[in-house]
């Protein structure tokens, strides 16, 4: 079974009352950190839980330390996951409001505890049920305690020290999920220093997407990463954004063209500017 799933509104739709199925959604706004919140308490879908991303996904920020998402301490996440129900077995769908950006950081996650069967993307979101013309629910999910364990897989991370010997070898393939601007440093809205990780190509979260808002075919996304790759081993691939969210969607969407799962560097570049000494490169 493929690590990487979607699932239309019309499919979750039909499977809404299937025993052992968990609905998480991960709505969120950088700007606006309780955005996810309030929208969740508007209308969810039914029986789904609220993950935040900063509280739920995330660690602690140390400042001048680690980047702006850090990851969870393995043990705090796998409790999170079983207040929500969630078992070895179960099937989970996860959803935003469409990019797919939260959803995937929950994917990835949930991928590193080593859950990577049965669990789903909401192709195209909230954005996408709502088109479909199918309803929210206001009432709030059934707590019933789960019994997933699982154990980080620390062959998927880099650290920046370890990303900082390999800068420079001709088998790296780094991939940047940032828009250009913020990769060529012309712009930074977020984080105090513009640029990217010398050696970097930018690689748009974005572009893994049609104008619809839902994933490329398979075929159009291995076409896309193909040109990235070149002649490198997709095994070498290591992807980054801004704090460690957005290179979820694209290693999502490299399993959805059919690589395997690749390595993230989690603190990405609000990390890696973290240390001056650390170089810093801009432009194309």
């Amino acid at each position: 079974m493929p690590i990487a799933q979607l699932i239309s509104p019309q499919q979750l739709a039909a499977r809404l009352e299937q025993p052992g199925l968990v609905i998480l959604d991960c709505r969120f706004a950088l700007e606006d950190p309780d955005y996810g919140q309030r929208s969740y308490a508007g209308g969810h879908l039914a029986g789904a839980h609220f993950a935040d991303l900063e509280r739920d996904l995330s660690g602690p920020v140390v400042k001048g330390v680690t980047g702006r998402h850090p990851l969870p301490e393995p043990a705090t996440l796998i409790a999170r996951l079983q207040a929500w129900g969630i078992d070895a077995d179960s099937d989970i769908v996860l959803y935003d409001d469409g990019p797919g950006a939260y959803a995937a950081r929950a994917w990835w996650l949930l991928a590193w505890l080593g859950k990577r069967d049965g669990v789903f993307i909401l192709d195209g979101g909230l954005k996408a049920w709502h088109a479909a013309g199918l309803p929210l629910s206001l009432d709030p999910p059934t707590n019933v305690l789960g019994h997933f364990t699982g154990q980080s897989d620390k062959s998927l991370l880099l650290s920046a020290e370890q990303l900082q010997k390999r800068l420079g070898q001709p088998t790296l393939t780094l991939l940047d999920a940032r828009a250009q601007p913020r990769f060529r440093g012309e712009v930074e809205p977020i984080d105090p220093v513009a640029g990217h990780i010398p050696g970097a190509q930018c690689a748009a979260f974005t572009d893994n997407l049609g104008s619809d808002g839902r994933f490329l075919p398979a075929d159009q996304l291995k076409k896309r990463f193909a040109a990235k790759l070149g002649e490198r081993s997709p095994t070498e691939l290591v992807a980054y954004c801004g704090s460690g969210v957005t290179a979820c969607h694209n290693l999502f969407a490299l399993c959805l063209a059919g690589y395997p799962l690749g390595s993230l560097y989690a603190g990405s570049w609000s990390e890696w500017i973290t240390d001056p000494q650390r170089a810093v490169a801009t432009g194309d």
